[in-house]
């Protein structure tokens, strides 16, 4: 029997979903040299997420593929990303409630964000990802390679996977799981999912339908919600070529098949039309969190160590967030200047906001549709005054689903051991409500420059110092002098036609590379060392 082929790489990365091509595109810019390896060959039709969140397309346009993105737009990225709550799509279908512009996605100028959001499939996602990642000439990407085992001593990790019969030993200084829900790094680690399973249980069906969207008079949206007498449904346009996606609400252990999949959509719409079935399968929303994400030189990321319920579009945009902080970390870490503390905070920061995102996913499907009478869709007085009181309902309490800002936006790194605290109650949280904040743990509040640039856009690859005009230039010699020393990455920016003293209630800001505030303040210190993990000084302890 041949021996494994043996080779080395600085990050291993198994699984090359959303969550694992974001640390790979994080890592590769950096120069840090990259294998991923996915056990599957990401073929499919069905989507699983089709928000791309304001967030993540702010990832996106740090790495220079925001337009890339929306020129993949199925519909055009002017294309309304409505939801209209309705009895059915077909004929006597009646408008329950409607929620315009849902995730911020219209494409129009902010001054909160740089990018609006994105109704997309996420294999179209991952699609504009992968581009990115293959292009970095230190990520090299295997598609059908099977994570088989791994073990590590004080210095590595040393994997083992194989491809198509022959087997490969790998080591590396890390080793990143974003392999899914059914994570095998997961359980090398004997981290635990705590938790709810099975909260509910749904039908994702992508089908092909000639003539859908002209077959019926509500106009384009990105979701028609069939509130009716059939029970509870969501369907809407996915991608070019008339595919469309509907999700039934069933039984726990109700199967279907094409036939009776196709025959529902069509009782379910009122709509007599061809239904070609592309897929049809069942998921459960679920409510889990793993119990600790790493163990030394092992770490998960994405779906590997949080699942949400889908209400609210959090989950793929949460593993890119975590893509996003442990990239930078462990680039930072293996480049001289991260601290211990560094890799060791990932944890520590993103734990905290996926269990505030899954109670809000939790909430969202807590208002889900229940039973309803059947009179709903009867032309009485009665379905009327049903319609009534069930879109009111909606109206009410749906609204925090799809407007998210405060929530994606405005959950801050309050406990972290890299951030430099301050005394006194953090902001208070709304999640539908954004207030931008410059508390040093919150992303850094938004604004456009005279040149019509982001500020954001002023920011790079390793931490900036924004100075405002009155800050001491002695202080800013001090803060790149420390910069120097550490062998920090730092860019100082003093951006025209900004109040950066009355925007960060500070004359110097210290930014990191995922655009949280680090630090701010009148004078400069200690901050760069807290901020890469290498702690206080002992001078200034």
């Amino acid at each position: 029997m041949p021996s494994p082929v043996s080779r080395e790489c600085e990050v291993l990365i198994i699984g090359a979903g959303p969550a694992g091509l974001a640390a790979a595109i994080e890592l590769g810019l950096r120069g840090i040299r990259v294998l991923v390896v996915e056990r599957n060959a990401r073929a499919g039709v069905a989507p699983r997420a089709k928000t791309t969140n304001v967030r993540t397309r702010t990832h996106l346009r740090r790495w220079g593929i925001a337009d890339r993105l929306a020129e993949e737009s199925p519909f055009g990225i002017d294309y309304p990303n409505d939801m209209i709550f309705l009895t059915r799509i077909g004929d006597g279908g009646q408008v329950l409630a409607r929620f315009d512009n849902a995730f911020n996605a219209a494409p129009a100028r902010s001054d909160l964000y740089p990018e609006h959001a994105q109704w997309i499939p996420q294999y179209t996602l991952e699609k504009v990802l992968l581009e990115k990642a293959r292009s970095l000439p230190s990520v090299e990407i295997r598609f059908d390679t099977q994570f088989l085992s791994a073990s590590q001593d004080e210095d590595a990790v040393h994997a083992q996977i194989e491809s198509q019969g022959e087997k490969s030993d790998i080591v590396s200084r890390y080793l990143i799981g974003a392999d899914g829900a059914r994570s095998a790094v997961r359980d090398l680690i004997g981290a635990k999912m705590e938790g709810r399973h099975g909260l509910s249980r749904s039908y994702n069906i992508i089908f092909r339908a000639p003539g859908l969207a002209q077959a019926h008079g509500f106009g384009p949206a990105s979701v028609y919600w069939q509130i009716g007498k059939a029970g509870f449904s969501a369907l809407g346009p996915m991608d070019r070529d008339d595919i469309w996606f509907f999700g039934p609400a069933i039984g726990m252990e109700a199967t279907l098949t094409h036939e009776q999949a196709a025959a529902m959509i069509r009782d379910r719409t009122g709509i007599d039309l061809e239904y070609e079935i592309l897929s049809a399968d069942a998921w459960f929303a679920s409510e889990l969190l793993a119990d600790h994400y790493s163990d030394r030189r092992i770490i998960l990321a994405g779906d590997a160590c949080h699942l949400h319920p889908p209400f609210g579009g959090y989950g793929m945009n949460m593993g890119i967030g975590d893509g996003v902080d442990l990239g930078w970390k462990i680039a930072g870490t293996l480049q001289g200047w991260g601290g211990p503390a560094l890799v060791a905070s990932y944890e520590a920061e993103r734990r905290p906001v996926h269990r505030a995102v899954i109670t809000e996913a939790v909430a969202n499907l807590g208002v889900a549709a229940s039973s309803l009478p059947p009179e709903i869709e009867d032309d009485s007085p009665l379905g009327a005054g049903i319609r009534a009181k069930v879109g009111g309902m909606i109206q009410a309490t749906k609204g925090r689903e799809f407007h998210t800002l405060g929530t994606v936006l405005g959950l801050g790194y309050e406990d972290s051991p890299v951030i430099c605290g301050e005394a006194g109650p953090p902001p208070e949280h709304q999640t539908q409500v954004y207030t931008p904040t410059a508390r040093p743990g919150y992303l850094a509040p938004h604004v456009w420059l005279d040149d019509g640039r982001s500020l954001y856009d002023c920011f790079g690859l390793g931490f900036t110092l924004i100075a405002d005009v009155a800050a001491d230039p002695a202080d800013v010699k001090s803060a790149v002098a420390d910069a120097r020393a550490l062998g920090v990455p730092l860019d100082v920016v003093r951006p025209d036609g900004v109040d950066i003293a009355g925007l960060f209630e500070a004359k110097l800001v210290l930014i990191r590379p995922d655009q949280h505030v680090a630090w701010r303040g009148e004078r400069w210190g200690d901050a760069l060392r807290v901020a890469t993990g290498l702690g206080v000084s002992e001078t200034l302890a």
